[in-house]
């Protein structure tokens, strides 16, 4: 297939090579997928530890036998390697979920009685949905530095107005899964802190791209996607301080929960630590998958990894804004520290449309819609329109992303594509 030029397009960024094994990802040859953001590529680590378990597949907890035994300590080891990857401290639980939803879900569950939680309304679903009623929904900010004076004044607010006993959670993405911008975490718990607030932090697209340390960070809960940090296995974590969690009822009750179960009906005491959160059969492969993309993280140059995306963002970018009919969504300006993730939309044409095109003519995958940030993605597209001055845009985006396994030659593939519809 022919691959038509992009029109008056200026000098591309060069994009440095990317290390290789055994961070490569496993992919269908002549299929481009730039659609990371969704659900990343398996990385071969965690088809490999997988693989190599599989054969020892047997119960965790509680089994005498031999391949018990032995995956009991994997899925213990798993744990311990993801708390170090993330920074846990000694005393902080590492709870296994099914992802960052299903973490945010259950730390929603564990926050005492009266608890408001503060969060923006640019953040996913997964941040805003899950949290009890009375919750503060903040704008969303023009800038970074917004988004801390307006924490620190809803906070402010917030104390004067309520008893300071009452616990408060502020609750803030990384990174947007729309736009890729990245959030300045570290000073938003600096404030959080300041007022006697806790902290969470939504790294599901964060992590992917960059080191996420809650020591570092100071941030007082982190959850986590398996499938966006390469280990589409179906797991994810949560990570963070024992206590609220350690007082809340189980997130599912059932066996593994409990320490002690009598005759009556309620006559249960209720286990500690993650377990208490981790009711039924673990999943043990998912959690082996993500503890090896973690070790195979933590060995690799992450300079270098970063390098890597940060030029093929530059390049795609870049393409992107020398095409007169495209228009890139953004919340903050435009030199805002970002990762591999950027949302568009192409004047004139449906986004669905489009995908279906991109799919069915060049075989490259992007997804289109909302995605699952309704609030957010429906103001930056009238942000657009009114940036713009156009009246021909569509009411959903296109988003591409991506990640290990991304290259100069699929990034090119999609403007000369998007290229074709001008």
């Amino acid at each position: 297939m022919s691959v038509t030029l992009i029109p008056s397009l200026p000098t591309l960024p060069a994009v440095p090579s990317a290390p290789s094994a055994p961070l490569d990802v496993l992919g269908v040859p002549g299929e481009i997928n730039l659609d990371y953001a969704a659900s990343a590529p398996c990385a071969r680590a965690a088809a490999d530890a997988v693989a190599e378990l599989l054969p020892w597949y047997a119960s965790v907890h509680r089994g005498a036998g031999a391949l018990s035994r032995r995956c009991t300590l994997a899925y213990e080891q798993a744990r311990q390697t993801i708390g170090d990857f993330f920074g846990a401290r000694a005393d902080d639980h590492v709870i296994f979920t099914r992802n960052t939803t299903d973490a945010l879900n259950l730390l929603a569950r564990a926050v005492p009685a009266g608890t408001t939680v503060v969060t923006f309304a640019g953040e996913h679903h997964a941040n805003l949905l899950p949290w009890p009623r009375g919750s503060v929904r903040l704008p969303v900010p023009s800038d970074p530095d917004g988004a801390v004076r307006d924490l620190a004044a809803a906070l402010t607010e917030l104390r004067r107005g309520s008893s300071p006993a009452l616990p408060v959670l502020v609750a803030v993405t990384g990174a947007s899964n729309v736009t890729g911008e990245r959030w300045p975490v570290a000073e938003l718990a600096r404030v959080a802190h300041r007022h006697g607030a806790r902290i969470v932090l939504d790294a599901a697209q964060l992590a992917p791209h960059a080191p996420v340390d809650l020591l570092a960070l100071d941030v007082d809960y982190v959850a986590v996607s398996g499938h966006k940090l390469y280990a589409p296995f179906g797991a994810g974590v949560l990570i963070g301080r024992a206590d609220w969690l350690d007082a809340a009822p189980p997130y599912l009750a059932g066996g593994g929960a409990t320490s002690h179960v009598g005759p009556a009906t309620h006559d249960v005491t209720w286990a500690t630590g993650p377990a208490r959160h981790e009711g039924g059969t673990p999943n043990l492969l998912g959690a082996v998958a993500l503890a090896a993309v973690c070790a195979a993280l933590d060995e690799a140059d992450q300079v270098a990894l970063a390098a890597h995306e940060q030029a093929l963002l530059a390049r795609l970018r870049t393409g992107l804004a020398a095409l007169p009919h495209v228009v890139e969504l953004r919340t903050f300006g435009p030199d805002a520290p970002r990762v591999g993730i950027v949302s568009f939309v192409v004047a004139g044409w449906d986004s669905t449309e489009v995908a279906t095109r991109l799919a069915a003519e060049h075989h490259i995958g992007v997804r289109d819609g909302l995605f699952c940030a309704h609030p957010l993605a429906r103001r930056l597209l009238s942000e657009a329109a009114g940036r713009t001055g156009r009246r021909d845009l569509p009411p959903t985006a296109l988003r591409a992303s991506i990640g290990l396994g991304s290259t100069a030659a699929q990034v090119d593939r999609l403007l000369a594509a998007l290229a074709e519809l001008g």
